[in-house]
């Protein structure tokens, strides 16, 4: 804003005393508007670490992550395909918790708790044990969270048929039901056998009928690099939540430790 005592000229005739009074009062809103940033990241600099991150940046993607849960529902599906759209060769990204070969005595391995939160023996199941569930196929849009996608051909079995048929998942050691969501944990978490890779899972992400354990691509076993013998399939949530090689599951009302989510990025991770 020009000064009231200053002449009303074109600039190029205006005094030199004048043009310089000018460029310093502009250095200086310059220089005051800088402090602001730099005192912003000299604070999120300083501040203490959470969950991988700065404290500060981990609450605006816990805000984030609040704001896409609100407009989470099991009745919202991911659009799906005909078969004959889905790539006849998968991508393959992702190694980390497939370095090492999987143990020849592999068991999916699923820790329990008493209704009185005192750990059980685990439950150790083979594939069979997972097959044994109706199977079902599932062809959409795998998308990566470092910006591509494909269309994929998947077979396995839902996520919450193998919970109501093996009673996991709940406090109670009961199956869960719609009428006891209270029953239920809040989070899942899930491991590779070398403990390799790691994710955790909201409940209602894992509940939700689109998400699979599975063990076929294209019609066949899944191989090493895709996450053989059978690796979460979970269509809401970028590539990076699909855990490959399932070692462990478990079950916790306190969110499990995530991979990526100690690397800085979101927890949730939705679609």
């Amino acid at each position: 804003m020009k000064a009231t005592n200053e002449p009303d000229l074109p600039e190029s005739d205006l005094p030199e005393s004048v043009i310089r009074r000018r460029t310093l009062k502009a250095f200086g809103w310059f220089a005051l508007a800088s402090v602001v940033p730099v005192g912003v990241y000299t604070w999120i600099q300083n501040s203490p670490n959470l969950a991988g991150i700065r404290k500060p940046l981990r609450k605006v993607l816990d805000v984030n992550e609040d704001i896409a849960s609100t407009y989470f529902s099991s009745n919202h599906l991911v659009r799906t395909y005909p078969v004959e759209a889905a790539a006849r060769v998968p991508r393959v990204n992702g190694f980390d918790g497939l370095r090492t070969p999987l143990p020849d005595d592999w068991k999916l391995q699923i820790d329990r708790q008493g209704s009185n939160g005192e750990p059980q023996e685990p439950l150790l199941l083979t594939m069979d044990d997972v097959k044994a569930l109706p199977r079902q196929e599932l062809v959409y849009d795998f998308k990566c969270v470092e910006g591509w996608s494909q269309i994929q051909h998947w077979s396995g079995v839902r996520f919450s048929d193998f919970m109501e048929r093996y009673q996991l998942g709940t406090r109670s050691g009961k199956a869960p039901s719609p009428d006891t969501t209270d029953d239920l944990y809040k989070f899942v978490g899930m491991e590779t056998p070398d403990k390799g890779y790691y994710v955790g899972i909201d409940m209602e992400s894992a509940m939700h009928p689109q998400t699979l354990l599975a063990y076929e691509l294209n019609g066949e076993p899944i191989n090493n690099q895709h996450g053989a013998p059978v690796r979460l399939l979970i269509p809401h949530k970028y590539g990076v939540k699909n855990l490959k090689r399932i070692g462990r599951i478990f079950f916790s009302d306190t969110r499990p430790r995530d991979f990526w989510a100690e690397r800085g990025y979101d927890y949730y991770l939705g679609l």
